[in-house]
């Protein structure tokens, strides 16, 4: 009774006990990048569901809800730790190494599996197909190189966080490229890259330095984000044609 009473008569000094500064960031971060993914998937996704189409191949509707879990995951888990739940965001941790794995496993079937089925459709051509496929594969090896660190480095709190962050962060490429007003490259990356910067400015004004995870994170995303220039090149579509071709 007394908790109670002291939450409801100081309600923002409870909220500030609840969650710390720097926890309540990561939900911040953690919706910025929901936010994102509602944005860039409502036209083609989620605004056809709700309409009640949902005339999709299966492989791409398990797709979309893994990749939704998994954003629900990050949500739930930095919620935890900002309720102090440190214990039960531990033993979810478990469930999500698991989970992180499906997401880089079915990431990698639907990279294949969405230019087959344009293909099949009559909508691509093979080099349009093949030039495409090097986007989704550039995310999961992101994807799969800072999860596999986030899970090596789990023991290590501030530099596991920071790993899912960037992780989360490769994931929502697809997402920007499909927002209607991120058709020039700047802007995309800017929006893209917007988690990774909001957290280095974070950082440098609660630290005063610059953090050398996302520093890293950061130099290694927009390298991977050079791809999109490779995408016609005749080396890449060479493999990339035989790679669909012996799928087909």
């Amino acid at each position: 009774m007394s908790t109670l009473s002291a939450s409801i008569g100081s309600p923002a000094r409870s909220l500030t006990r609840a969650y710390p500064r720097r926890s309540r960031f990561y939900v911040g971060i953690s919706l910025l990048m929901i936010t994102i993914v509602a944005l860039g998937f409502w036209p083609s996704y989620f605004g056809p569901m709700l309409r009640g189409n949902i005339a999709r191949p299966w492989v791409i509707q398990l797709h979309g809800v893994v990749y939704v879990g998994w954003m629900a995951l990050l949500l739930a888990q930095v919620m935890l730790v900002a309720r102090g739940r440190t214990r039960a965001h531990r033993s979810l941790g478990r469930f999500g190494i698991w989970y992180g794995a499906l997401v880089l496993v079915m990431g990698i079937v639907v990279s294949f599996a969405a230019p087959l089925l344009h293909l099949a459709a009559g909508e691509w051509d093979m080099d349009r197909a093949a030039g495409f496929l090097l986007i989704p594969l550039g995310d999961m090896v992101l994807f799969g190189g800072f999860f596999g660190a986030a899970v090596a480095y789990r023991r290590q709190p501030d530099i596991h966080k920071r790993l899912i962050v960037l992780a989360t962060v490769a994931l929502l490429f697809a997402a920007v490229g499909r927002i209607s007003f991120t058709q020039s490259t700047p802007l995309l990356l800017l929006i893209w890259l917007s988690p990774v910067l909001v957290s280095i400015g974070h950082e440098a004004l609660t630290s005063r330095r610059l953090d050398p995870v996302y520093a890293f994170g950061l130099v290694i995303l927009a390298i991977g984000a050079g791809r999109v220039a490779l995408v016609q090149y005749e080396p890449w579509l060479r493999v990339a044609r035989a790679l669909l071709q012996s799928l087909t």
